[in-house]
């Protein structure tokens, strides 16, 4: 089991994209008022992100989100152009080792659920970043109904998986309550991925990349 961003994606910093693609429209915003923007929108999107779990859900969350970034600016634009250029300004993109290491842990039999705290559209970003294809199922909390640290997302993969027995698997992620403590709690076996070199906590693995699930 592997969590989403922190572990196989990352967000590019989405404030300089937001200057480009409002001046594509007219407007023109500094860095620092539109990082304000975007910060207000990530708050605001991980509080509220349980209510995308379905497209018309995503549809309105976006457009709320696109309200929150408007207001934050204080433009004039239509807040239809802003959500077109909130949207183009958040891009992800694996970690350089996600790729391999996916494709080994296949080759080796594994099957790989990704467990993530995430609204609907997190189908589309592992398919643009071309992640989808290497892994076995996706469960989110918006579509499930319940976010990690809950042990019932965690069931909720290990059936996904095929049935799998808690004592059977591990979970990697980046987040000390929802990863580790979630996966503990669920009976399974957690891994810390601190790409930031953080310490974790007492009896649990850190891996400084997902590199170090092949040496497991």
């Amino acid at each position: 089991m592997l969590d989403a961003l922190g572990t196989l994606v990352e967000l590019e910093r989405p404030w300089p994209h937001l200057v480009a693609e409002l001046r594509a429209r007219g407007v023109s915003v500094r860095e620092e008022d539109a990082k304000r923007a975007m910060l207000a929108e990530m708050a605001y999107y991980r509080a509220n992100h349980d209510d995308a779990k379905d497209v018309a859900g995503l549809q309105d969350l976006r457009r709320r989100c696109a309200e929150v970034v408007r207001q934050e600016l204080g433009t004039g634009l239509a807040v239809e152009d802003v959500e077109a250029a909130m949207l183009a300004a958040i891009r992800f993109r694996p970690y350089p080792e996600v790729p391999g290491v996916l494709a080994a842990l296949r080759d080796r039999g594994a099957a790989i659920v990704v467990v993530s705290n995430w609204d609907v559209s997190l189908h589309e970003v592992l398919r643009r970043t071309e992640l989808h294809a290497l892994v076995d199922a996706v469960v989110t909390s918006a579509e499930f109904g319940a976010a990690k640290p809950d042990p019932a997302i965690f069931a909720r993969a290990l059936e996904l998986a095929g049935g799998v027995a808690p004592g059977d698997a591990i979970h990697a992620g980046d987040d000390v309550e929802a990863d580790v403590e979630g996966a503990r709690a669920a009976g399974i076996a957690p891994v810390l991925v601190a790409r930031d070199g953080a310490a974790a906590p007492a009896g649990v693995r850190a891996i400084p990349t997902l590199e170090g699930l092949l040496a497991g």
